[in-house]
């Protein structure tokens, strides 16, 4: 394949159609790509389907009829599978095609899959992104980028489409490093802006009103201006899993001790997210660790007056 990469040219490949995946590659489709998708569940493609893609039984019939594959799925286990496994995309891909995950996943294992594609004449590219449902429904995610720089920039009609800040970062892996960073500073600022909800809450403030003064100051963020209604609503719907935020949390924390770096910060929010988890919302959305540290405080969030 010439990397060339271009609308109505490029037959584009999509594996994991979940709450990001969905929109991402409907983005493509109105860009003029055509599209085969594949996703565990047949249904949750259903509208993508609808709307003129095709249908793959597995990632390595989806990179048969490819020139490029995507994936965005949900634990490093389920990306080696992906891409790597019996019958996975490479196991599919022709000489020149590329691969892309945009799967939040291990650095090591995306230099592994570039390295391993390499052999077989495939590019391989990690793709991670930031932004959550709300971006990806308005195409303006934050693309964190390793990989080859050619490979890259051919990629640029893609990117555009399903993004809005698009850095290439560096060499095989730097984009997965590039996520970390992001869930480091995640973490701990989704403990500050549910610590600053209770605080008003038990105060006695209306938190309209507060939002209205600390949304603009320094102390505004795109976690307060997204989330914040959401957990004023009661509304803890996924925008991003509380189980894979754990799983990102938990390759952050590995990569820093391997890396000898102490980060107590990122410690104590896994901490708060387990217990998220075992109180039953690991398949809610981040924003429900509000409901783990009301529950500290003995209130009863949902059901506050």
């Amino acid at each position: 394949m010439s990397l060339n990469i271009a609308p109505g040219k490029t037959r584009i490949g999509w594996i994991g159609t979940g709450v990001m995946g969905r929109s991402m590659v409907g983005h493509l489709m109105e860009a003029g790509f055509s599209a085969t998708i594949y996703n565990r569940s047949k249904d949750k493609a259903a509208d993508l389907l609808d709307q003129g893609a095709a249908w793959a039984d597995t990632p390595q019939a989806v990179a048969r009829q490819s020139d490029v594959v995507f994936a965005i799925v949900g634990f490093p286990a389920d990306v080696r599978e992906v891409f790597l496994g019996d019958q996975g995309a490479l196991a599919g891909a022709r000489s020149g095609a590329v691969l892309v995950d945009m799967t939040t996943s291990e650095p090591t294992l995306a230099v592994e899959i570039h390295d391993t594609a390499k052999r077989k004449g495939v590019h391989a590219v990690d793709a991670p992104v930031s932004g959550g449902d709300v971006g990806a429904k308005n195409a303006a995610l934050s693309i964190m980028i390793g990989g080859d720089k050619d490979v890259v920039e051919a990629l640029q009609p893609c990117w555009q489409a399903m993004g809005k800040t698009i850095v290439h970062q560096g060499p095989p892996g730097a984009g997965q490093h590039t996520k970390m960073v992001n869930q480091v500073l995640i973490s701990t600022t989704m403990i500050g802006l549910c610590e600053a909800l209770l605080y008003g809450y038990r105060a006695g403030l209306d938190l309209e009103t507060v939002f209205k003064s600390v949304s603009t100051g320094a102390a505004g963020s795109k976690s307060l201006d997204n989330l914040g209604p959401r957990i004023l609503a009661n509304n803890f719907d996924p925008g991003f899993y509380v189980e894979h935020f754990i799983k990102d949390m938990g390759i952050a924390l590995a990569e820093a001790k391997r890396m000898q770096l102490s980060l107590p910060g990122l410690a104590l929010a896994e901490q708060l997210y387990l217990a998220v988890q075992a109180q039953g919302h690991g398949r809610d959305g981040t924003h429900a660790l509000m409901l783990a540290l009301a529950d500290l405080s003995g209130i009863d969030w949902k059901k506050r007056a």
